[in-house]
Formats: structure tokens, C-alpha cells, sequence
């Protein structure tokens, strides 16, 4: 598909045919969103490999690990020593424990990550992968699975005493433990549909604009001069949902501290 008819186009998954499409009762052949996720996952490796390259964490400071770095920062220094410093200070603001510092790897790549996604679905002809729930539902869960391996692997069984605060009586466990275990559970499919809905909701609104100035550009007479006010409304828009795009992988990423706190420092 070369063009688009209508912007809400840009939200289709489109496969691509491949000799071995489909086989085995599934559809194993490649689409639009599989080649941003893939692309998108090797940048992210390779980026967070070249980060544990040339710096290391120390307390709440970056030190140079490699000389790899001109002694005065570059405008791409400066813009990774700002999101280091942004995810150091997440994680020192919402991990109670020490022990927080080691997570700054997956906290880094999480929020990385999140960021590229939203960033891509504001380009002209790509593809919206956090508009799609399944997308940000199988990133949430495989969040919830992680923090809930790492809580066990620290506690063991004290694992459950999430569901129960200590010093509850019997009569009101039986209502708290229902609504700890809902509430738990309900964990991943919030953090899904956040993000979700903000992308969703913002990138339509912009496709819409955008495809209503491009139709009224095609007419004549007043018609013609009316699609100045749509594409003058769309400038500002942008520049709000790269704002959005920004503050969601914050978000994100920062719901995942709070979520890895709990873990660590059961209550």
C-alpha cells in the first residue's frame, strides 16, 4: 500500500506475502507491525549495548567507562547523559532499596523503547504499534511477569503477603485478600490501556486533521482557502502529542518502578 485513502489507514496491519505465509494452521508471514517491533528491538540492543560500553552507574552519578566520549559533550552526549540522569532519578525517586540501581538497565530499555514506538507513529506513512492494544498489553504483561519472578525469586513465599497486610483480623481478610488479588491482577491490563488510549486518541485526532486539510486542499474556491485553518491547528498538535509521545513513556516507566519497589520492599 503505497498511499492511504483515509488517515485512520495508518492504524491497518499489513502482511506481507511471503512464500511461507501460512503453514502449520498459523500465519507466521511478516506484516508492518513485526518489522517495526524487530527493527525497533535490534536498535534498542544496540544502543543499550553501546551504553553499557562507555558508561557505568555509580550512586546516583554517570562516570565514562571508555574514552569513547569527546571531553566536551556533543548534542548526542548531552541528550544521553539527560535521559541517564532522568532514569537515575526515577529510579532513586520511587525504589525505596539499594538494590534499585541494578535495574537500571531494564528500566532504561523499557522507557527507550516506549518512547521510539510513540515517536514512529507520528511519522508520515508509518505505522502506530502503541496504538494497538495487543502491543502494549504483551509489553505490560511480560513487565508483570518479570516483577512477579523477581519478587518471588527475593521473598520466596512471602510473595503473598501482598494480597494481606499484616495485622488484619480473619473477617476483614476476607474481603481485602478479593479485592488485593483484583487489584493485582488489574495491574497490567491499566498499564496497557493507558498507554494505549492517550496513543490511540492523539494520533487519531492528528491523522483526522490532517486528512481533512489534505481533502480541502483538493478543492477550489473557498474551500481551497479554508485548509490553511485545519493545517495551522496541526503544527501545535504535533508538537503536543510529541509531548504526549514523552510523557507515556515516562509514565511507563515509571508505574514499572513503582511496580519493581513493590516487589523488592514487600509491605
Amino acid at each position: 500500500m503505497l498511499f492511504f485513502y483515509s488517515p485512520l489507514e495508518q492504524f491497518e496491519i499489513v502482511p506481507f506475502y511471503l512464500p511461507f505465509g501460512s503453514s502449520f494452521f498459523f500465519d507466521i508471514s511478516l506484516n508492518n507491525a513485526t518489522l517495526i517491533l524487530g527493527l525497533l528491538s535490534i536498535f534498542v540492543y544496540l544502543l543499550h549495548s553501546y551504553v553499557s560500553v562507555d558508561y557505568t552507574v555509580t550512586g546516583s552519578n554517570l562516570e565514562l567507562k571508555k574514552k569513547t566520549f569527546f571531553i566536551i559533550p556533543q548534542n548526542y552526549q548531552t541528550i544521553f547523559e539527560s535521559v541517564f540522569k532522568l532514569i537515575l532519578s526515577m529510579i532513586s525517586d520511587n525504589i525505596s532499596s539499594s538494590e534499585g540501581r541494578k535495574f537500571f538497565p531494564i528500566v532504561f530499555s523499557i522507557f527507550s523503547y516506549v518512547l521510539f514506538l510513540n515517536l514512529i507513529g507520528l511519522i508520515p506513512y508509518s505505522f502506530t504499534l502503541t496504538s494497538h492494544i495487543i502491543v502494549t498489553f504483551a509489553l505490560a504483561l511480560f513487565i508483570f511477569i518479570a516483577i512477579n519472578i523477581i519478587c518471588i525469586r527475593l521473598h520466596g513465599l512471602e510473595f503473598f503477603s501482598l494480597f494481606l497486610p499484616g495485622g488484619t483480623s480473619f473477617i476483614l481478610a476476607l474481603l481485602l485478600v478479593p479485592i488485593e488479588v483484583i487489584s493485582f491482577v488489574f495491574k497490567p491490563i491499566s498499564l496497557s490501556i493507558r498507554l494505549f488510549a492517550n496513543m490511540m486518541a492523539g494520533h487519531t485526532l492528528l491523522k483526522v486533521i490532517a486528512g481533512f486539510a489534505w481533502t480541502l486542499s483538493g478543492c477550489s474556491g473557498v474551500l481551497f482557502l479554508m485548509h490553511y485553518v485545519p493545517l495551522f491547528i496541526l503544527f501545535p498538535l504535533f508538537g503536543l502529542e510529541l509531548g504526549v509521545a514523552f510523557i507515556q513513556a515516562f509514565v511507563f516507566s515509571i508505574l514499572t518502578c513503582i511496580y519493581l519497589n513493590d516487589a523488592i520492599d514487600l509491605h
